[in-house]
């Protein structure tokens, strides 16, 4: 089973120092993966997330590629709905030529209403613009040149030419516990999800191998871990990889920059040989 690690980006520690420093302390410890998340703008007064600062995702990852040369990037996730496709495919096609092919793209559609209003996207329409935009992006990264119409988003694109494409295809794992977030993981290439326990990965593992019963189909999940709860973390660790989970990214939930390093050294030495 694999292990990847948020990066600090957001809240007080957030700083070019700190994702760096994060990044090569990854890369040194063997971790897989780092990973960013993504809110655009929030509600002043929302309760969640904690904080507004959130560094832009794709930037943090462009930043960490630098520091770094073997861990792959992944976004946990990035709300597709809200960037128009094709600026985003040429941003994750140049991330993933620069990175030399180490990038995994986290989808989800989103749930914050109110930034969906600020940025002027319809909310009842962001599976269909999502699923749109994907398709766009696939497209774009495949066919030169390439024609696309489009129902959803604005401005279809006919015979038209869009450089670089991808050095190497770019994955895309789909977050979200719904129904549709299910179906529309089946139809690409893995499935991020979150709030799973380890008693209930059986049975989210098996609805998902009925389906993609391909080892190429990565299952993965996300989880929050702290200085006060990180050793307690392995006997959790071992439960997933026994389910078949085949990737489990944490996320620090603490604010020191120094303390949120030493809780990830301490859940790689928690999942060291599972």
């Amino acid at each position: 089973m694999q292990l990847g690690v948020h990066l600090p980006h957001i809240g007080r520690k957030a700083g070019p120092g700190s994702i760096r420093r994060c990044a090569e302390q990854a890369e040194a410890l063997g971790f897989a993966d780092v990973w960013v998340s993504e809110h655009i703008i929030v509600p002043k007064d929302g309760g969640y997330p904690p904080s507004p600062n959130f560094w832009d995702p794709l930037m943090t990852l462009a930043w960490a590629a630098a520091a770094t040369s073997r861990v792959r990037l992944g976004t946990s996730v990035l709300v597709l709905p809200l960037r128009h496709p094709l600026p985003l495919a040429k941003e994750l096609a140049t991330l993933q030529n620069l990175s030399e092919g180490r990038l995994i793209l986290g989808g989800g559609v989103g749930w914050l209403e109110a930034e969906f209003d600020a940025l002027g996207v319809p909310f009842n329409e962001r599976g269909r613009r999502m699923d749109e935009g994907i398709a766009m992006m696939k497209a774009v990264w495949n066919d030169d040149p390439v024609t696309f119409p489009t129902k959803y988003i604005a401005a279809s694109i006919t015979g038209m030419r869009s450089q670089p494409q991808p050095v190497t295809p770019i994955p895309i794992w789909i977050g979200g516990g719904s129904d549709a977030a299910f179906r529309r993981a089946c139809r690409l290439d893995g499935w991020h999800g979150s709030r799973v326990k380890s008693e209930q990965a059986a049975a989210v593992v098996a609805r998902f191998r009925a389906e993609r019963p391909d080892e190429a189909f990565t299952i993965s999940l996300r989880i929050n871990i702290n200085a006060n709860n990180v050793d307690e973390t392995r006997s959790a660790l071992a439960a997933y990889k026994a389910a078949g989970v085949q990737h489990v990214m944490a996320a620090p939930e603490d604010r020191d920059i120094d303390v949120y390093m030493k809780t990830v050294e301490r859940f790689w030495r928690a999942g060291e040989g599972l």
